[in-house]
């Protein structure tokens, strides 16, 4: 955008002081401007996150429900009736919970 405008071009340096001058103020009063609108996207964004919550309004991923059978998988998990594997495929994705339980060391340790 700038270099369209050739006030504000100021790749010339053979430029006088004088449009220097000009195009240093032209350029300062843009950024000002800018540096406004974001502040106030920001602020309005604020706002309106503010007015979601007082309504209800959750925010983020919903909550996955654990599988009926995840304490006797666990279990039989822990007591080595199921691989790691095993357990992993019938946890339907709660890899991370099942990390957690066990820490990365024994997960990858066969029973």
């Amino acid at each position: 955008m700038v270099l369209d405008m050739p006030l504000l071009d100021t790749r010339e340096k053979d430029r006088d002081l004088t449009g220097r001058l000009i195009s240093d103020i032209v350029l300062q009063l843009l950024s000002y401007c800018s540096q406004k609108e974001r502040e106030n996207i920001r602020k309005r964004q604020a706002e309106g996150i503010a007015a979601a919550k007082l309504r209800g309004v959750r925010f983020g991923r919903p909550c996955a429900e654990l599988p009926a059978n995840f304490g006797d998988l666990i279990a039989r998990w822990e007591r080595g009736a199921l691989f790691f594997e095993e357990t992993l495929e019938s946890m339907r994705g709660f890899a991370v919970y099942l990390l957690q339980v066990s820490g990365p060391a024994s997960a990858l340790a066969e029973p």
